[in-house]
């Protein structure tokens, strides 16, 4: 696990200069504080930042092959390293070291790009062939693992794993891209399609890009991607074996390493699942590590003690506040573009308690995507269901204006708001989920921009590329198409960014079994009654370990790492709030109405309303605006 950083000149063989790689590679030291290196040749410069698991003596990068011709630098772990290994050996190739890396080296020279789609794992690299002078850059299939790149002035692509190893190059111009604020805005993150600078783009998932020097840059090739259109015969017995046999095989695979190794336990579902079949696997005690929180209604380390005992695990718990704010320009400074995920707060700090005691943990993220576990994901095959009972025409002016005349009930429990839905099923089954799933509608952010900001996006809304995804999706349900988008979007932008900023902020490799493709290309051939029963999500998964975990762990409510923003904007956040409207920051931009904003935060401060989560997207975006361009 690591950063890699590089600078490859596309029109010609010019020198690169070596110091500039270094800068680059510096500014993510936080990703891999084990090692350095940078190899330059005509035309290309590699950076590498390490942090050691895997053959801790011989797997220093950038790595070569013994005759210089091919030069790698890697970012991630190939779970199949071994058996890729016996087959190239097998081939005559010779290995000098133990580390998985040098298969990516040996795998190009036997099978070109289609080595990519051989590697089972996480995964970003970049790898030079001198002979033929090309440049092969790399993303796993599910974007676990991050690379930034931008062409810039003097005829070079730069990359690196986080934005900022791009900002420590001269030549990068910093200016604000303002789709990427709208659709920040519209879920709370910056998708892989967009970046908040300018020119700068993110590989997307199940892509490669090869480029070759003195010919125009293609467009990055996907080599994979996940398929709902297919659906899987079995009986409830035998697709939980299967289902099973799939995690195991997955948790098994992640539990190599040559470092001190050890799991999340939050007492949830996923977590749980994976150290019970950690603990079915591993001869000594898995260690597990667990945050708890000092409010009861958000605290769930009893359940996670609960595991750690039925399991026999070393167990490390930590009780943090619920006003643990202190990490907020902790965070702006690892996430670089803005991001409104609260539970990064809690992330970073069970991170940080992991890294004390192992180098390497396995994590539950993953199934709620695989396996239909949101609410949200109950929610919509309901109304898919309804929404397929009457044709559109009919739907959108009835429920419309069901809808537009139920009160809005903030302060009502959850089944009695029914305005939400009935608002929802008056759109499309894309339109209702996007509305779903984001953060701020467009209605809120028209309020919000200035004038100015509306007529410079001209209409753009950031929920359009959602529904683009779900329309055209390989699916045969609603259901199917809501999962699709959150693989698609939601994943890499939220979950995996998440864990991999605040993992890597502390030196610590997350690793995530229930995101193995092969799990993945299994959970989507599901009929949509394995996935969501009678209002529970993920049924099949909980039924397969009934033989594991107690029922209260299966099927108590979802918590997850929840944060009290709103608590805190009207206590000790209350004046932050105040000032973001008179931030001089967001002002110089122009972009928002500074009246808007300051009513936002008042009507939140007096109970009018609860705009917490507007308003602490706000304020993740002045830190990122302030970090971004001064």
């Amino acid at each position: 696990m690591c950063g890699i950083a590089g600078i490859f000149h596309v029109e010609s063989s010019k020198p690169v200069d070596p110091e500039r790689v270094r800068r680059m590679t510096d500014s993510i030291a936080h990703r891999g504080p084990d090692g350095s290196g940078v190899w330059t040749a005509p035309g290309i410069g590699l950076g590498h930042r390490r942090l050691s698991i895997i053959d801790l003596g011989g797997g220093a990068q950038p790595m070569l092959t013994e005759d210089e011709n091919l030069a790698v630098s890697f970012n991630g772990e190939i779970y199949n390293f071994l058996e890729l290994r016996k087959e190239l050996e097998a081939s005559g190739y010779a290995f000098r070291t133990n580390s998985d890396t040098e298969v990516i080296l040996h795998g190009w020279r036997q099978w070109g790009v289609g080595m990519v789609e051989r590697l089972h794992g996480m995964f970003v690299f970049a790898l030079y062939d001198v002979r033929s002078r090309q440049l092969l850059l790399a993303r796993d299939r599910l974007g676990v693992k991050p690379l930034f790149h931008a062409a810039i002035a003097d005829g070079s692509v730069i990359f690196g794993s986080e934005l900022k190893a791009l900002l420590a190059h001269p030549g990068l111009r910093r200016e604000p891209n303002l789709f990427a604020v709208d659709d920040y805005l519209a879920y709370g993150y910056v998708p892989d399609h967009t970046s908040m600078v300018q020119g700068v783009e993110k590989l997307p998932a199940g892509h490669y890009w090869l480029l070759q020097q003195g010919k125009p840059a293609p467009a990055p090739v996907q080599y994979w991607d996940i398929d709902y259109s297919n659906r899987i015969k079995g009986s409830e017995a035998e697709l939980q074996e299967e289902l099973l046999r799939l995690m195991r095989q997955a948790v098994l695979s992640r539990m190599v390493a040559d470092v001190p190794l050890g799991a999340f336990l939050s007492g949830g579902v996923d977590s749980s699942s994976v150290v019970a079949l950690m603990a079915e696997a591993s001869r000594v005690p898995v260690k597990t590590c667990s945050i708890g929180f000092d409010v009861g209604t958000l605290d769930e380390s009893e359940y996670a003690e609960r595991i750690a005992k039925r399991f026999l695990t070393e167990h490390h718990a930590q009780n943090v506040s619920a006003d643990d704010y202190s990490l907020i320009d902790t965070l702006a400074y690892h996430f670089d573009e803005p991001f409104a995920d609260a539970s990064a707060l809690p992330t970073y700090r069970v991170s940080e308690l992991a890294r004390q005691h192992v180098t390497v943990a396995l994590s539950g993220d993953g199934a709620d995507e695989a396996l239909a576990g949101y609410r949200r994901h109950v929610f919509h095959h309901n109304e898919e269901r309804l929404r397929g009972l009457l044709p559109q025409g009919i739907r959108g002016p009835l429920f419309g204006t069901l809808g537009a005349l139920y009160p809005k009930a903030e302060w009502a429990p959850r089944t009695l708001r029914a305005k939400t839905t009935l608002l929802s099923l008056a759109r499309s089954g894309a339109e209702g989920y996007a509305e779903a799933v984001g953060v701020t509608g467009p209605a809120q952010r028209d309020r919000l921009y200035s004038r100015k900001t509306k007529l410079a996006l001209g209409g753009y809304r950031g929920e359009s590329h959602m529904h683009r995804l779900m329309e055209e999706a390989p699916a045969r349900s609603g259901l199917d198409r809501a999962q699709y988008a959150d693989m698609k979007l939601w994943l890499p932008g939220d979950i995996l960014t998440k864990v991999d900023r605040t993992s890597m902020a502390v030196g610590l490799e997350a690793r995530e079994p229930l995101l193995d493709h092969r799990l993945l290309e299994f959970s989507a051939t599901l009929p949509d009654a394995m996935r969501v029963r009678k209002g529970q999500g993920k049924w099949l998964m909980k039924r397969t370990m009934e033989r594991y975990l107690p029922e209260d762990i299966l099927y108590r409510p979802k918590m997850g790492f929840v944060t009290p923003i709103s608590h805190w904007f009207r206590g000790a956040l209350a004046e932050t709030a105040r000032g973001i409207a008179s931030s001089s920051t967001l002002g110089r931009t122009g972009w928002f109405d500074g009246d808007a904003i300051s009513k936002v935060a008042e009507d939140h401060i007096a109970g009018r309303s609860d705009n917490g989560r507007l308003l602490w997207q706000l304020l993740m975006l002045e830190k990122s605006v302030e970090r971004l361009f001064g």
